[in-house]
């Protein structure tokens, strides 16, 4: 097996979501008070944007599945909402280890194979603003998709699910760092492939999460909007292209309410190159993403290490 992209080829193809919802929760990698600047409270949303590439809208065959996803986040400055550094000595270092675990039924409903996964990840989290720092580590939000459906041709792929973000990580209102959210997300996801018969791979990952209140502050974050994209060419078992992600925040923040400020929407562009390599049931794959047309949230970059292992 894996090879994904050859079992995918044949037609009879089965599935589960092979988009990442990377359950790196980490409090969206990092937490403020509420008197600073910040898209969403504690700055952004659930998912940590850019975490799905290649081919994440094809799925592999029924069987078992193991996903790790290693990734690390820095950022120096803190955007407000026309894009100008917002918080004095702000600095932001995120590094998480996300285990990912896919059950691929045989079984099909609405035409689509049925699959399962959940998230499990423990991060680490430093974060220094305005004269304050803090540390903190440990489990963050796991995430859950009892139900995901997955379709498949010959050059074109789909799958859609709702990821569900559980507030397991730790939180305390008064804290700087915090590695969970203290609310629920539900995220309906919508991934589509294209390979062509030459080997060239388009791909996006379509999102919109809906955020539940956080009753320790009695704040709801508002809704948000994001992509994850990706364009590659596969040259037997390497694969190499460009990709990243589009995040804009749709409604408002709202506190006991009232509309935050001007609402906090944030929003961020991000690009990179990433590489992929495949061996017999394994795959390994390495990325770099900077950011950029940052408002209402931090401006850093990332870098990811995926490791894949099918049973």
């Amino acid at each position: 097996m894996l090879n994904v992209e050859k079992r995918l080829s044949g037609g009879k193809l089965s599935g589960l979501f092979l988009m990442l919802c990377i359950a790196l929760t980490a409090a969206s990698f990092f937490a403020l008070p509420a008197t600073t600047v910040q898209a969403t409270e504690m700055g952004g949303g659930a998912y940590p944007n850019g975490a799905e590439d290649f081919m994440s809208g094809a799925v592999p065959p029924p069987g078992f599945y193991f996903i790790d996803y290693l990734t690390h986040y820095r950022a120096d400055v803190m955007k407000d909402g026309s894009g100008n550094s917002a918080v004095p000595g702000f600095d932001l270092k995120a590094t998480a280890n996300v285990f990912r675990f896919i059950y691929v039924t045989k079984q099909q409903i609405l035409g689509g194979f049925w699959g399962m996964h959940a998230f499990i990840p423990v991060v680490n989290l430093d974060v220094s603003a305005a004269g304050h720092s803090q540390s903190n580590s440990g489990l963050g939000d796991i995430i859950i998709d009892p139900f995901i459906l997955s379709w498949h041709s010959k050059n074109w792929h789909a799958v859609t699910g709702l990821d569900i973000y559980l507030p397991t990580g730790s939180y305390n209102s008064h804290d700087l760092a915090n590695i969970g959210r203290n609310y629920w997300t539900f995220e309906p996801v919508a991934a589509l492939t294209y390979v062509s018969d030459n080997g060239f791979d388009i791909s996006a990952k379509v999102m919109y999460d809906i955020n539940t209140k956080n009753d320790d502050t009695d704040y709801t974050s508002g809704q948000e909007f994001h992509v994850d994209y990706s364009i590659g060419k596969k040259f037997d078992n390497l694969s190499v292209g460009l990709g990243g992600y589009y995040y804009k925040q749709v409604t408002d923040d709202k506190q006991a309410g009232a509309k935050v400020g001007d609402g906090n929407k944030g929003q961020v562009f991000g690009i990179g190159p990433q590489v992929k390599y495949d061996h017999k049931n394994m795959s390994f794959l390495l990325k770099y993403q900077a950011e950029t047309n940052v408002k209402n949230r931090p401006d850093g970059d990332k870098f990811w290490f995926k490791f894949v292992y099918a049973f």
